[in-house]
C-alpha cells in the first residue's frame, strides 16, 4: 500500500513539475495548457524522469531532447521557446 502511495504522489509530482517546466517557458501572453500538459508529460517520464522535480533541470532536458520529443510535444515546446524569444526581442 505505501509503495503504490509513494509512487502515485511522485508521478503527480512529475507532472506538476513538467507544468511548471512548461510554464517556466512562456510568456505572459502563453499560458500554460492542459494540452501542453497532455502532449509532454509521457515525454518528459520517458527522457527526462532522472531530472524530476527540478523544473530547470526538465526544461533544460527537455529542449536539449527535442528531437526526440513526441511531434504533439514538439509543438508546444516550440510554441513556449517562440513566446519566449519574442518577449525577449521586445524587451
Amino acid at each position: 500500500m505505501t509503495v503504490v502511495r509513494t509512487e502515485t504522489v511522485r508521478q503527480i509530482a512529475a507532472t506538476l513539475a513538467v507544468a511548471a517546466s512548461l510554464t517556466a517557458l512562456a510568456s505572459p501572453g502563453y499560458s500554460f495548457t492542459a494540452e501542453a500538459q497532455r502532449q509532454c508529460t509521457g515525454d518528459a517520464f520517458r527522457l527526462c524522469s532522472s531530472e524530476i522535480p527540478n523544473i530547470s533541470r526538465i526544461t533544460a532536458c527537455m529542449v536539449k531532447n527535442r528531437s526526440s520529443l513526441s511531434p504533439g510535444c514538439r509543438v508546444e515546446l516550440d510554441k513556449g521557446l517562440a513566446m519566449k524569444s519574442h518577449r525577449v526581442a521586445e524587451q
